[in-house]
């Protein structure tokens, strides 16, 4: 299992997501970056500010957005991201809610972009879990995306056979990112979606 980067939210070690606000509340049926962020997004106007600063005036090709909550001991803190590509790059932003005593609300937004020629992506994985409905028709039912670039991003030392002998190896992770969608985490608007933004990636990025 590769290493997997900060703006992915399999980053941390997660509960299971819980939606928010409404049933209804799906960002997939808008083409449009800006109408499916502020469909979606509980700070739309924070992540299109941050995402337009770098993307300038180029064109959006496709995007995927996630939204979840965090329980802890700690609170509930809301998770977000979006991955947009321009055809050059890759533009990924994330935030997450931090607890802050001076705030007026106890809590401060941590908003961060991150941007990647698409050069630097090595790897482009995409696995669907495809059913079929009751009437026999076929269904996806679930997708996950793996875009994994060539930066080392984690060291693991792996001791020698012999404990008396400081012999090791060291084994490295590539950074990488993961996107995922299900019938219960998205419905089938989004996974479709996220299909959509797999094989794009998988077009786009140099041979």
């Amino acid at each position: 299992m590769t290493a997997v980067g900060k703006f992915s939210r399999a980053a941390k070690s997660r509960p299971a997501p819980r939606r928010l606000g409404p049933a209804s509340s799906d960002w997939s049926p808008y083409d449009r970056l800006d109408e499916a962020a502020r469909a979606y997004f509980l700070h739309a106007d924070i992540a299109l500010d941050a995402i337009a600063g770098v993307l300038g005036r180029h064109r959006v090709r496709g995007f995927t957005l996630e939204r979840v909550v965090d329980l802890s001991e700690a609170g509930t803190s809301v998770w977000q991201e979006a991955a947009v590509c321009d055809g050059r790059r890759l533009i990924l932003w994330h935030s997450e809610e931090l607890a802050d005593e001076d705030a007026p609300n106890g809590t401060i937004l941590d908003s961060s972009v991150q941007v990647l020629p698409l050069a630097s992506i090595r790897h482009v994985g995409m696995r669907t879990l495809v059913g079929r409905d009751a009437s026999g028709r076929r269904i996806d039912r679930g997708v996950h995306v793996v875009l994994a670039t060539g930066t080392p991003h984690e060291m693991n030392t792996v001791p020698g056979p012999d404990p008396e002998t400081p012999l090791s190896t060291a084994r490295f992770r590539p950074e990488a990112f993961r996107f995922s969608k299900s019938l219960d985490d998205g419905g089938a608007g989004q996974i479709a979606r996220l299909i959509a933004f797999g094989r794009l990636m998988g077009r786009l990025v140099p041979g």
